[in-house]
């Protein structure tokens, strides 16, 4: 019988697929170029569609009037700014409510996660009865019923709630004064970030000496001279470089001073109570899954309860509390965007909603509202990631 002659090419592409690290790469690779097309084929076929309607894609819109107000701004805005200024304005509103909202439900997750293992029974069934409670209602209706409550249960300006003659609590907004900085205020800000510098090197020294020698530096009491006391010290040396503008009453509401509005307050408090019925799940969890042994240890070597929790079992548990953590500040930030909801501006409202509806750029508005989320829960990621990173147990 005849020979069939084999090619040197088909050899060759033969021997590339039966090894398995080059059909691995070779795999990845026609998966991607498929991935990228199938991208290009969307994309192309979206700019077509949008020319044959006449629409085309450009993000010229952003630079021209909003013709809109924004209740709550950080930065100076008004109607007569643009859509690019409307959107910082939005990105800023979510970055506050997320920052906040995921503070005040770390604090709130933590003592929730720690009451329920409390030994005290009623102390036990409190924090599990509002856990369950508030996990299994949908959040926005919580938004909704803090919104609703806080509307409804502030008075109007004329009759607010006054604290000191400084702070007044109506439904249209908590207003309090609002500071006016000297010029040498910024002395006091510069000595407390010098303190902040300092706490943060005390107290890796503080840690070295101590595994060193066993001695106990009082970090805490330290650290709060540093950051409170001496800039303290020194905005009074200084004559006090600050001033205040105190709201006042004018006609039917108040001008004057700072204003948190009820949409932002509401939508920080649902936020936050909602999330951490989550985290006090998963503090107790990370809690339980510290061996017992190392909690007797601590007895043993004379620690009390509160030292052993804070030193032994909490550092151990955050190695199993982190990642899940992780999932639920991203749940909060995403979950941020049903401010639109109660009318709070967020990226949604403005991009995503008013100027979208203004402008008729549906597929830019949402290009841009998707790419800010991801890139907002991209840096998220990163920072827990890292933090991660860091506490994880080092093995020898």
């Amino acid at each position: 019988m005849a020979e069939v002659a084999v090619s040197p090419q088909r050899n060759a592409i033969s021997r590339l697929w039966n090894d398995k690290e080059s059909r691995s790469v070779i795999i990845q690779i026609i998966t991607i170029s498929l991935v990228f097309a199938f991208l290009a084929y969307i994309i192309h076929n979206a700019v077509v569609n949008l020319q044959a309607i006449g629409k085309g894609f450009s993000y010229n819109f952003l630079w021209q009037p909003s013709s809109y107000d924004i209740n709550q701004h950080l930065i100076e805005y008004n109607s007569r700014s643009t859509h690019f200024r409307a959107m910082l304005v939005g990105i800023l509103n979510t970055i506050l409510v997320a920052i906040c909202g995921i503070v005040l439900a770390s604090i709130v997750g933590f003592v929730l996660g720690v009451l329920r293992l409390s030994k005290n029974w009623i102390v036990n069934r409190l924090a599990y009865c509002y856990i369950e409670y508030v996990r299994n209602v949908p959040v926005l209706l919580h938004i909704l019923l803090v919104h609703g409550l806080i509307v409804h249960a502030f008075p109007v300006p004329r009759q607010a709630i006054s604290i000191g003659d400084l702070t007044f609590m109506t439904n249209r907004g908590i207003f309090s004064p609002k500071p006016l900085y000297e010029p040498l205020f910024l002395v006091v800000v510069v000595l407390f970030l010098l303190g902040l510098a300092f706490m943060w090197w005390f107290r890796r020294y503080a840690q070295k000496v101590q595994d060193e020698t066993g001695q106990h530096y009082p970090v805490f009491w330290i650290g709060l001279g540093a950051i409170v006391g001496v800039p303290l010290v020194s905005f009074f040396l200084l004559g006090s470089p600050i001033t205040w503008d105190v709201p006042e009453l004018k006609g039917f509401n108040f001008t004057g001073g700072m204003v948190v509005r009820p949409e932002f307050i509401a939508l920080l408090l649902a936020l936050s109570l909602y999330t951490a019925a989550f985290i006090g799940e998963i503090v107790r969890a990370g809690i339980l899954g510290v061996y017992y042994g190392q909690t007797e240890a601590s007895y043993a070597l004379g620690i009390n309860r509160g030292r052993s929790l804070s030193l032994v079992v909490i550092p151990q548990a955050l190695r199993i509390i982190v990642p899940p953590l992780t999932s639920q500040y991203l749940n909060l930030m995403k979950n941020s965007s049903l401010a639109v909801a109660i009318g709070y501006m967020d990226i949604v409202a403005t991009i995503g909603g008013i100027s979208l509806n203004q402008t008729g750029r549906e597929m830019e508005c949402m290009i841009i509202v998707l790419a800010l989320y991801l890139v907002m829960s991209l840096i998220i990621s990163m920072i827990m990631n890292w933090y991660n990173k860091r506490i994880k147990l080092v093995e020898r």
